[in-house]
C-alpha cells in the first residue's frame, strides 16, 4: 500500500469509496441519497485541498482531505473502502493527515465524525470537545466534535 497524493481524475473512485464505506455501516439507502452532496468528491474539490489516498495494485482503497476553515484545520474526510477494513489503512491515512497537517503548521485537526468512527479517532489520540446535533428522518443524530491536537498528540 502508498499513500499518494489525491488527483482531480481520482474524482469518480474516491466519490465510490465514501459511498460504500458509508453504506458499509448500514444506513438507509434514503439517508445515503441525502449525503449524495456531501460524499461526492468533485475534481475542483480535491484539487483545491490536501488530498491524500492509499493505493493496492494501481487503484485507490482508502482517502483523506483536509481543508482549511476559518477556525483551522478540518479532516473533511477519511474513508476505507469495506473491503479494506481492518487491514491498518485508515490508521496509516490519518497518520499521514497528521504529519501533513503539522507540515501546514496547525496547532490541531478538527473532525466532525459520523458515531461510527468515533471510536477509532478517539483510539488515535482525537478527544470529543462537542457534538453537532442534526435530524434525519425525524430522528436525532448526534456527530462527534473531535479536537487532535498536534502538539502533543503522540508522534
Amino acid at each position: 500500500m502508498q499513500i499518494v497524493r489525491a488527483k482531480p481524475e481520482d474524482a469518480a473512485a474516491l466519490t465510490e469509496i465514501a459511498h460504500a464505506a458509508k453504506r458499509h455501516w448500514g444506513y438507509p439507502e434514503r439517508w445515503i441519497e441525502s449525503w449524495r452532496d456531501i460524499l461526492t468528491m468533485r475534481p475542483e474539490f480535491i484539487a483545491e485541498n490536501v488530498a491524500y489516498s492509499a493505493v493496492e495494485e494501481g487503484r485507490p482503497v482508502g482517502f483523506y482531505l483536509l481543508t482549511t476553515e476559518t477556525d483551522g484545520l478540518h479532516l473533511d474526510h477519511l474513508w476505507i473502502a469495506p473491503h479494506a477494513v481492518g487491514r491498518g489503512i485508515g490508521r496509516a491515512l490519518f497518520a499521514h493527515a497528521v504529519e501533513q497537517s503539522r507540515r501546514l503548521g496547525h496547532k490541531a485537526l478538527q473532525i466532525e465524525a459520523d458515531p461510527n468512527a468515533e471510536g477509532f479517532y478517539a483510539r488515535m489520540g482525537a478527544r470529543r470537545v462537542g457534538e453537532t446535533v442534526t435530524e434525519i428522518d425525524e430522528q436525532r443524530r448526534e456527530l462527534p466534535l473531535l479536537l487532535y491536537d498536534l502538539g502533543t498528540a503522540a508522534r
